[in-house]
């Protein structure tokens, strides 16, 4: 075993052993359940998101270390109650890893990324998994749900030939969500702009963009854009509730230009 894995384990063992410690005399860690934990880690699987989309390699370090100490946690209440203990959690997700992957482990050939994409949705459904979309968490944001079933779904086959038409499909979803607004039926809008929303993830994912990575990127350029205005707005005495829309579109071109 090289150097870098003995320190590596020596590591784990150490955030092991504090597990124990915290478990067994601190008031707050005792008390925690499954459940108290939930929205905490929630929390933290966000907080590592925003890290990775700033690409703060230090802050990607802190927050994956927040998330392994609550894996772990649920680790050492699941040991405490008999049901598996971080051992038989490294043990399923590796033997799944194994099965999963018989062009590593296997003889089987595959020529390419969609090939083990399309092979690993096979295997699941020989596994029993009870459809195809099964594996989808309902309780996903609504845009990485839409990903996450459309990549399961081509997953098997069903999907478009081309990138084409998906464009036609984004066209013909926006002629009938005007033709709703023109009807104004707010119930059929909503169902006919979701509709339009699910089209424009799925070109995502022919362009090989996460479609909530992309909007998540532009609701921070946003932020800082917006912010750098409000501060140009103070330095010049201005109010912004107050402002015409060519005075708007002068500090957002400044506040652009300042922050990208």
């Amino acid at each position: 075993m090289n150097q870098e894995r003995v320190k590596q384990l020596k590591a784990l063992d150490r955030l092991l052993t504090i597990m124990d410690e915290l478990r067994a005399g601190c008031p707050w860690d005792k008390k925690q359940t499954f459940q108290s934990l939930r929205h905490l880690t929630i929390e933290e699987t966000y907080e590592l998101s925003e890290a990775l989309l700033e690409e703060d390699t230090d802050e990607i370090k802190n927050e994956l270390g927040d998330i392994l100490l609550h894996i772990l946690f649920y680790a050492k209440i699941g040991s405490e109650q008999n049901n598996f203990d971080i051992g038989d959690v490294a043990s399923a997700i590796s033997d799944k890893l194994i099965q999963r992957h018989p062009h590593i482990y296997g003889d089987l050939t595959v020529a390419n990324e969609e090939e083990v994409k399309k092979n690993w949705e096979q295997l699941k459904l020989k596994e029993g998994t009870k459809g195809v979309l099964a594996g989808v968490p309902k309780g996903l944001p609504s845009m990485i749900m839409a990903s996450r079933m459309q990549d399961k779904a081509a997953g098997i086959g069903f999907d478009w030939d081309s990138i084409s038409g998906v464009r036609d499909k984004i066209n013909e979803e926006l002629t009938e969500l005007e033709q709703e607004i023109e009807n104004g039926n707010k119930q059929r809008i909503t169902s006919e702009l979701g509709d339009v929303f699910f089209s424009l993830v799925n070109y995502a994912r022919f362009l090989g963009v996460n479609p909530d990575d992309a909007l998540a990127s532009t609701n921070i350029r946003f932020r800082k854009r917006f912010e750098q205005m409000e501060v140009l707005a103070k330095e010049q005495n201005m109010t912004l509730s107050e402002l015409s829309n060519d005075a708007w579109e002068d500090l957002w071109a400044a506040a652009k230009k300042s922050v990208g």
